[in-house]
């Protein structure tokens, strides 16, 4: 009986194999309709490194999904190692079997906690075959330990043997077949070949180069006419392939601030519904939660049919802030922006129908270089009695400061003084750019007009090479993000910093003169821009200030990397998709929870947002204004 049924497992082994094969080449067919894109073989050689150490990075914030994970996976994957090289090369060693049967034991501990998450499940979670799923695995790793089991027994078990023999092959089957036919038939398994492939070819490559952050948009290529993204087929082939490595898990769906506010995205259902042009009607049914407002509605599409107006309402799309929240969370690290982002620059630059005044704000910039259509001499009437310098073109200052578009706003005028004010104490040689100095191009790029975006880039670094400075700061995390990470691929080089960083730096080396015995501050909690903190993975450097000026912060419960969003980041304020709620408002929900009497930000577009929240709320203080309250007179 061992014979026969480790020979019935050498079969079955190498005709899983040959499914799975075949089904690979049907899923690769799929993704290879994409663009072409950067491809070396070498790079499946980081999987292991990316798997263990990137991805769950992110799966290991869960410590209970995390734990399932690890042993659910790596039992499978030791049980399938071990059944190729004893089954498969028809070695049957009995030292392989005891292998196989801990590996098993492993994978089946693994498969109950799965089992037990679904019991109860979060709302996040698809259901449908996703529901099936812990049962299949269920089944592969009882089989699979019973076969080890049988074959280490030699006729232990008599007459039984036969009956758990044909139990042991059953399991197999039906589990085996939720990987072997899974992955052709686009299943829930196909995230297993799916996912690692992924990590492999990801399309960005410098997220797994030391401690950079991949988080700067990439430019296309206008003079090729290129225009973004309008079929599935548009898009590089590693994109279609990280579609395919989706879980569904949800994560994303739980952070993003447009789902919560009730605006028509919920960016698990975008994600899937790539899936389902990419594999024109051939992949899995969706199973989870819709985009809101949008239940009940059936999409079509196929690979070169149009996105937009077909699988995706433009405000669906036009509900995104770019916060990277979903991103952030997502524990296959796929890049739900830069999908949006894609199709957002086919339907600017092809069809010009930007909602809401975003398409005022882009003819703004291309006429006046600044959002809201100023005239630049304005830009920094509010530094004309504190004596700072303008830069002139031959004159070097160490300090540039650039103030962005929130210096035509009166609101945030009061911080940037106080910034200056600070920088004064402090003895730093600073200067600004005055009326030459044009608009970042931020939210051009970010509501899809990459043609002005390049050009008032070019505009920026040209003016910037006019002059000779050793740093720049500025109190907008969105200009500091473009300065620092998207203009460099563009030839602009710059040694930039948030003025948050040369606050904590300056009071940490006891630069600036502080009241010895200022007043006690009231209790205060810290909003953490999305373009500092995910963007930039700076979360320290204001936290360093409050520390240094004697404020205790009363943390939110989504604060740092893990912070709500504004409202304002990817052109949201001016789309102005209609949800249930406004995110702002969702924002000082979280901010009134702490109890804290006053609120920290450190960033423009933040503070005109929470700043609008109407009702009884807690006060909205900028950072350098906190500090230059505490400046000795």
């Amino acid at each position: 009986m061992t014979f026969t049924l480790a020979y019935a497992l050498t079969g079955l082994f190498w005709l899983g194999a040959a499914l799975l094969s075949l089904g690979l080449v049907r899923r690769a067919a799929l993704w290879r309709q994409g663009r072409a894109a950067p491809v070396a073989l070498g790079w499946l050689m980081t999987i292991p490194k990316r798997y263990f150490v990137d991805l769950h990075h992110v799966v290991a914030r869960d410590p209970f999904i995390a734990k399932a994970h690890v042993a659910v996976a790596g039992g499978a994957v030791a049980v399938l190692a071990l059944a190729a090289l004893n089954y498969g090369l028809m070695l049957y060693l009995p030292a392989l079997d005891a292998l196989m049967l801990l590996a098993a034991l492993l994978m089946l501990f693994g498969a109950v906690l799965v089992r037990s998450r679904r019991k109860a499940p979060p709302a996040r979670l698809s259901k449908g075959a996703w529901n099936r799923l812990p049962k299949s695995l269920l089944a592969f790793a009882v089989g699979s330990a019973l076969a080890a089991l049988l074959a280490l027994s030699g006729n232990a078990f008599g007459a039984a043997a036969q009956g758990l023999a044909l139990l042991a092959l059953a399991g197999l089957v039906l589990g085996g077949a939720e990987l072997a036919l899974g992955v052709g038939l686009g299943g829930p398994m196909k995230h297993a070949v799916a996912g690692l492939l992924h990590l492999a070819f990801h399309p960005r490559q410098d997220r797994f180069s030391g401690d950079k952050r991949s988080t700067d948009l990439k430019p296309i290529n206008l003079v090729g006419k290129d225009y973004g993204v309008e079929t599935p087929a548009d898009f590089a082939w590693n994109r279609l392939l990280s579609f395919d490595a989706c879980v569904q898990c949800g994560k994303c769906e739980a952070a993003c601030p447009a789902y919560a506010a009730g605006q028509p995205l919920n960016p698990k259902k975008l994600i899937q519904d790539m899936v389902t042009g990419m594999a024109a009607g051939s992949g899995p049914a969706y199973a989870g939660n819709p985009h809101p407002g949008q239940a009940g509605k059936v999409r079509q599409g196929n690979p070169h049919q149009p996105i937009v107006g077909g699988l995706l309402d433009p405000e669906t799309l036009w509900s995104c802030t770019t916060c990277r929240a979903c991103v952030e969370e997502c524990p296959m690290l796929i890049e739900h922006v830069d999908t949006v982002v894609s199709l957002r620059r086919h339907v600017t630059l092809t069809r010009g129908e930007v909602p809401g005044k975003g398409r005022e704000a882009l003819a703004n910039l291309r006429d006046t270089d600044t959002v809201g259509g100023y005239p630049l001499a304005a830009r920094y009437h509010w530094a004309i009695d504190l004596n700072v310098p303008v830069l002139l073109p031959g004159e070097h200052t160490d300090w540039l400061l650039m103030a962005g578009e929130g210096a035509f706003d009166m609101r945030y005028q009061r911080a940037l003084r106080a910034l200056v004010k600070v920088l004064k104490a402090a003895g730093l040689k600073v200067a600004v750019l005055g009326e030459v100095e044009p608009d970042c191009g931020d939210l051009a790029r970010r509501l899809g007009d990459e043609a002005t975006f390049q050009q008032l880039a070019g505009k920026m670094m040209n003016t910037l090479g006019r002059y000779r400075f050793n740093r720049i700061v500025t109190p907008d995390p969105h200009l500091f993000h473009c300065l620092k990470n998207e203009y460099p691929v563009l030839g602009g080089r710059y040694d930039v910093e948030h003025h948050s960083q040369v606050l904590a730096d300056l009071l940490e080396r006891g630069a600036v003169p502080l009241k010895a015995d200022a007043a006690p501050l009231p209790a205060t909690t810290y909003h953490d821009p999305c373009y500092l903190g995910r963007y930039n993975g700076e979360t320290d450097a204001p936290r360093r200030v409050f520390k240094g000026i004697g404020i205790k912060v009363v943390e939110m419960e989504r604060s740092g990397r893990k912070g709500r969003c504004c409202g304002w980041g990817g052109g949201a304020s001016f789309t102005d998709i209609p949800g249930e709620r406004r995110i702002p408002d969702m924002r000082m929900d979280d901010i009134r929870a702490t109890g804290a009497e006053q609120v920290a930000v450190a960033c423009p577009n933040c503070t005109a947002m929470l700043e609008g929240v109407v009702g009884p709320r807690p006060e909205v203080v900028e950072l350098a204004e906190l500090v230059a309250a505490r400046l000795a007179n």
